[in-house]
């Protein structure tokens, strides 16, 4: 497999020489129509407001043939290192079904360790929420606590709050989710308080089973038992973890069970894994969840298609490389027009940021253009009366991604002024779409609006589990599509570690830095 930068593609340096196309002058029904590609569980991406014509999309199909887009992705599914920079496999998308050949690693059948987790967690879930398996003092868990930050918490918790209308409106039965991840105490303080303590299961999140802010919250949480005065409660029957099979969590008398993920699993991409599935089958159900993988199954395996433009994906992660690279925009807005997506954003922040923000290539070596971008949003429509300005009429152009569905997930509404709410929200995302792309002249600046401001929509009939599983899924995809562009490797997070290295050294006394120490000094 030939990994090469960027900017020594041929089809890059033609892709560079095409001007943008005005999007007042060639957005028309008929290109609304068109310009579309299917992404699983009923999603539906829309590219007619993005500044690209016919030219433009020849050029991209030649830029991912030219790079083997799919080819190595396909060499990423069928177990090839791909995070050379820790020299390991990726293997999220093992956690939803299999995509390429068998994989062995660890002298084990990795797609049959995962499927034996997901068994194991939906044996224990049915347990606790049939009540076979009890608190400490006798009590049915109707809570479960997740601790634990970055990916096992952003991830998981934003798929928690997008579903969590969707099976109210179902019927079915739910556990009350919270989270604890910041080592701030104030963080897991807000959530204990509020706690019934005898029907509230922990779940532990670490890897490794050192995670300094996750045992510092677990203890939060054993001293918080130990204080509440209640006669026979025993943490260990409250708590389980997901973590590694060789890590201190594994084998401990400290929990009640332990269910298992490998370092093959970033953290950011976990939310299919152990880490997402232990969570939402005890809250939701396990069919629930498996409902979610199969979404995401399916948009992983339309991820294959080498055609760029039935291959929602990668068509997605080409259109952001040229927004990217030969426009040089160099930020990115989310926008759900779903309140249950309200925090998919703040987990996509940590996916693209986290996975392509990087400066060398795959082989530690200087890049000359510019990788992945900054990534920020918020549920319309309230971002319309927050940061829309600046979007609209601000000085830099920022390319949108805007999501939608035509039902509501609660199925409760009122028509005012001949209109329903899901109908006006809906109103909204379309006259957004339109007026960022064609504007508005008036001879009073103060009120001109200069258009061509690009975006793409993902759409489908409702947010259920598929669809969630499929949209989380074209995200992951559409940025592992991106670093193969960019040459990165996206699966490791070198950055991360240096502030955590530099926390340890204040809190042993800041060892000889002066500059630590002056710092540390102002708190």
């Amino acid at each position: 497999m030939t990994f090469k930068n960027l900017d020594t593609s041929s089809a890059f340096k033609q892709l560079q020489a095409l001007p943008a196309s005005d999007l007042k002058l060639v957005l028309s029904p008929d290109r609304i129509k068109a310009c579309h590609a299917y992404a699983g569980g009923g999603l539906t991406y829309h590219y007619g407001a993005m500044p690209v014509a016919q030219e433009h999309m020849k050029v991209l199909q030649q830029l991912s043939d030219e790079l083997s887009l799919t080819g190595k992705y396909q060499a990423l599914v069928d177990g090839k290192v791909m995070n050379t920079g820790e020299n390991r496999l990726v293997l999220h998308h093992l956690t939803r079904g299999q995509v390429g050949k068998s994989v062995t690693a660890d002298g084990e059948d990795k797609g049959a360790f995962y499927q034996a987790q997901l068994e194991k967690i939906k044996r224990f879930s049915d347990q606790v929420r049939s009540g076979a398996i009890l608190g400490s003092t006798g009590k049915k868990f109707s809570t479960v606590v997740q601790i634990g930050i970055g990916g096992s918490d952003l991830g998981p918790r934003a798929l928690y709050l997008a579903l969590k209308g969707w099976c109210t409106s179902s019927e079915i039965e739910l556990l009350d989710a919270q989270f604890i991840s910041n080592v701030d105490p104030d963080d897991a303080q807000a959530v204990l308080q509020n706690l019934d303590l005898e029907s509230t299961l922990f779940i532990l999140v670490s890897k490794s089973g050192t995670t300094l802010e996750t045992l510092t919250n677990r203890d939060l949480v054993f001293q918080a038992i130990a204080e509440s005065g209640i006669r026979g409660i025993d943490p260990a029957k409250h708590m389980v973890a997901v973590t590694s099979k060789t890590s201190p969590l594994a084998a401990s008398s400290s929990v009640l069970d332990s269910f298992f993920i490998d370092d093959y699993i970033g953290g950011r991409y976990s939310s299919t894994s152990a880490v997402g599935a232990v969570v939402l089958s005890l809250a939701f159900g396990f069919e629930t969840f498996k409902a979610f993988l199969n979404g995401a199954h399916e948009a992983d395996m339309l991820a294959l298609n080498p055609k760029v433009e039935e291959n929602a994906a990668l068509l997605d992660a080409l259109l952001g490389v040229y927004l990217r690279n030969v426009l040089q925009y160099p930020t990115t807005a989310i926008l759900p027009y779903s309140q249950a997506l309200s925090r998919f954003p703040a987990h996509l922040q940590q996916l693209d940021m986290e996975s392509n923000g990087k400066h060398v290539n795959r082989d530690g070596q200087n890049l000359s253009y510019p990788t992945g971008p900054v990534i920020f949003g918020e549920p319309g429509t309230n971002g319309q009366h927050s940061f829309y300005q600046l979007l609209h009429q601000g000085t830099d152009i920022v390319p949108l991604q805007f999501i939608g569905f035509s039902e509501s997930q609660y199925q409760k509404d009122v028509v005012v002024e001949g209109s329903t709410s899901q109908e006006k929200l809906n109103a909204n995302l379309v006259a957004q779409i339109v007026a960022f792309a064609l504007g508005k002249s008036d001879g009073n600046a103060n009120k001109q609006f200069a258009g061509n401001r690009p975006s793409s929509l993902l759409c489908a009939r409702q947010l259920d589990p598929k669809a969630l599983g499929a949209l989380l899924a074209h995200y992951e995809n559409k940025v592992m599509f991106q670093g193969f562009v960019w040459n990165l490797n996206s699966f490791d997070q070198e950055g991360v570690q240096l502030g955590k290295v530099l926390a340890a050294k204040v809190l042993d006394g800041c060892k000889g830095d002066e500059v630590l120490k002056a710092f540390s000094e102002l708190l």
